[in-house]
């Protein structure tokens, strides 16, 4: 199951648009997706970095297998430069880490606003 960000069919194009307005919105289209689709892989990119850490912290995964070493780094070094602002703001919770939580929800809100702004450059013209 995704999360509910994943893009969704808009509308179809009117029989009166011109051949130049429907390159115009399949860009469109295309750009939209891919941003939708950015927000989806990085929201569990940071599931399971998450979930890595918390194996290998219950020694769970081993890290000196190469493998999960591997997917471990990756994950880190994908989601470390966004958690490392909300860590440096959040208040010290001693072995709680919150700023997880706290990236998710702004990925979600960045997916609000996003189909916000499809809609309403659907609905200003511009999005034909």
């Amino acid at each position: 199951m995704a999360f509910p960000i994943a893009p969704e069919p808009v509308r179809v194009a009117a029989a009166s648009d011109s051949p130049g307005s429907r390159r115009r919105m399949f860009l469109l289209d295309a750009v939209f997706y891919l941003l939708f689709t950015a927000l989806d892989l990085f929201w569990w990119a940071v599931i399971l970095a998450v979930v890595v850490n918390l194996l290998v912290a219950f020694q769970v995964l081993d890290t000196r297998n190469r493998l999960v070493w591997t997917i471990g780094d990756f994950l880190h070094r994908i989601t470390e430069p966004a958690l490392r602002p909300i860590r440096r703001r959040m208040p010290n919770l001693g072995a709680v880490d919150l700023s997880p939580i706290v990236l998710l929800l702004g990925i979600a809100a960045a997916g609000i606003a996003l189909r916000a702004v499809q809609g309403y450059m659907i609905r200003g013209g511009v999005y034909f």
